[in-house]
C-alpha cells in the first residue's frame, strides 16, 4: 500500500516574528530547522521514493532535511536530487539528468504547491493587523474557504491550483505504488487534506495544521484513502469542532 506523508514546514523566521507569509520566501527559523529534523525521525520507519515541495525555501528545507535525516531513506542509501522543470525560463539545463531511481530521490518543485497569496498583507504583523481592521474581519481573511484578503488569494483559489496538480502528479506515484512525501504550507496542505478526507467547505476552515508534524495516508491502487496516521507530538494537529486563533 502506498504512503503519502504530508508535512507543513517547520517554524519560518515570519511565522516566529507573527507575520502573513504566503508567497514571501523566507528561511525555517532555528526551531523550525529542529522541527524539521524531528519530524525526520519519526519518519524513521517509513521509506520514501519520490518527494514534492513548493517552490518556497522554507518547504524546500524541511523536505531535504526530512529526506537527508531520515534513518529509512539513509538505509536506502540514496541521495535526493531536486529535478528542475524545463519550462523554467530560468532553468540552464545544468542539472540535465535521466535519474538513476537506484541511487537516488527524485525532488518536485512546483509553484502550485506555494502557500496562499495574502497579498497586501504580506510582511504585516498578525496581532497588528487584528487591532487594525478587526480580528473577525482578520479572522475571515484567514479562515475563510472563499473571501479573498486584499490582493490575495481566497482558500477556494488555492484548491483550484492545489488538487488539479496532486491529482495528475502526486496521485500518479501513488496509484503505482510509490511512497511519497510532499512537504508544503498550511494552506495547501489544507486543500490537499480537504480533498482526501473530503470536508466541506464549512468544515475546512476548523481545520488547523501545527508545524512539522507528518501526516500519513495509505492510498490504494484506485485513489482511495485507506487509512490515515497523524505522528503527533504533545501539540494537538488538528482540533475538530474548535476555530482555530487568529
Amino acid at each position: 500500500m502506498a504512503k503519502l506523508i504530508l508535512i507543513r514546514h517547520g517554524q519560518s523566521t515570519w511565522n516566529a516574528a507573527n507575520k502573513f507569509t504566503g508567497w514571501v520566501d523566507v528561511p525555517l527559523s532555528h526551531q523550525g530547522m529542529e522541527e524539521a529534523q524531528r519530524a525526520a525521525q519519526k519518519l524513521k520507519s517509513y521509506p520514501i521514493d519520490v518527494c514534492f515541495t513548493s517552490l518556497l525555501i522554507r518547504a524546500i528545507q524541511t523536505g531535504l532535511i526530512c529526506l537527508v535525516e531520515s534513518d529509512a531513506v539513509c538505509k536506502q542509501g540514496k541521495s535526493p536530487v531536486i529535478h528542475h522543470e524545463a519550462d523554467d525560463p530560468d532553468w540552464h539545463g545544468w542539472d540535465r539528468h535521466a535519474g538513476n531511481p537506484e541511487e537516488e530521490i527524485p525532488v518536485f518543485t512546483a509553484q502550485a504547491l506555494d502557500e496562499r497569496f495574502y497579498g497586501n498583507l504580506q510582511g504585516l504583523n498578525k496581532a497588528e493587523t487584528a487591532a487594525k481592521y478587526g480580528a473577525e474581519q482578520v479572522k475571515l481573511w484567514r479562515r475563510s474557504y472563499a473571501v479573498r484578503p486584499p490582493g490575495g488569494e481566497s482558500l477556494a483559489d488555492t484548491v483550484a491550483r492545489t488538487i488539479p496538480f496532486f491529482k495528475q502528479r502526486i496521485l500518479t506515484h501513488l496509484r503505482q505504488g510509490d511512497h511519497v512525501l510532499v512537504a508544503a504550507h498550511g494552506n495547501s496542505l489544507r486543500s490537499i487534506i480537504m480533498d482526501l478526507d473530503q470536508l466541506s467547505e464549512t468544515e475546512i476552515p476548523l481545520l488547523e495544521l501545527a508545524t512539522g508534524i507528518p501526516i500519513i495516508y495509505e492510498i490504494d491502487q484506485e485513489g482511495n484513502v485507506v487509512s490515515k496516521e497523524i505522528l503527533a507530538d504533545d501539540a494537538p494537529v488538528v482540533v475538530p469542532g474548535t476555530a482555530p486563533a487568529v
